[in-house]
């Protein structure tokens, strides 16, 4: 990560989202509504093309240790502010989010999806969305879109948990950001522009549906 030139105009996110994403999002909503209709070889085809190295490369792009996209300037720390207790948003503040956000990131807008739809998805088609120990042996398209929840303002700097500090993101806009601030990374305020509308749901209609069902290849 380098420094950057605070002369520059604030950006939205850290690097714009490529066409494959939004590719890869539409064979990942076709293979949830393939499966619904019981066409189970399609939508393991449906998944597994959604498993796109290119999208990939673009999250390990921003997330990255090395990563070009995610400029710091580092401001003091806020050390004397009280410590808030529990980091991660609670069940209900997490469907509190989605209510409000939908299923798209606050920064970049890409569509997200809720890790308990992967793993579900994953349990009948492990061939075709296979989730390993690390960042290269987990599929692109569902890890692209991995529903993140993120403090705008970080604990470190005084953010609290409270509903109007927290955003839904993807994995790479969470991920990049990490513990600084917007000022430190030239970052919008993702609060201050409206959350994207659209009509997809985070492929939530597969929880409501899917069993495990015999003849789903493997």
């Amino acid at each position: 990560m380098v420094a950057m030139d605070r002369s520059l105009p604030l950006k939205r996110c850290f690097r714009e989202p490529i066409q494959q994403i939004f590719d890869a999002a539409r064979y990942l909503d076709a293979a949830v509504s393939a499966h619904m209709r019981g066409h189970f070889p399609v939508a393991h085809d449906l998944f597994k093309l959604a498993n796109d190295p290119e999208v990939w490369a673009w999250t390990d792009s921003i997330w990255g240790k090395k990563s070009a996209f995610v400029q710091v300037t580092k401001q003091p720390g806020a050390s004397g502010l009280p410590k808030v207790s529990g980091r991660m948003p609670t069940a209900a503040q997490i469907s509190a989010l989605h209510k409000r956000d939908g299923f798209h990131c606050r920064f970049c807008g890409l569509p997200v999806i809720r890790p308990e739809i992967r793993r579900k998805i994953s349990s009948i088609y492990p061939d075709a969305v296979q989730w390993g120990r690390t960042n290269a042996s987990q599929h692109a398209g569902f890890q692209a879109m991995w529903a993140q929840y993120d403090h705008v303002v970080p604990h470190s700097h005084g953010g609290t948990n409270e509903l109007d500090n927290l955003v839904v993101t993807c994995a790479a806009c969470n991920y990049g950001k990490m513990n600084y601030t917007l000022q430190e990374l030239g970052l919008m305020d993702p609060r201050s522009y409206p959350p994207v509308e659209s009509r997809w749901d985070g492929l939530e209609r597969f929880l409501r549906h899917s069993t495990t069902v015999a003849g789903v290849p493997a």
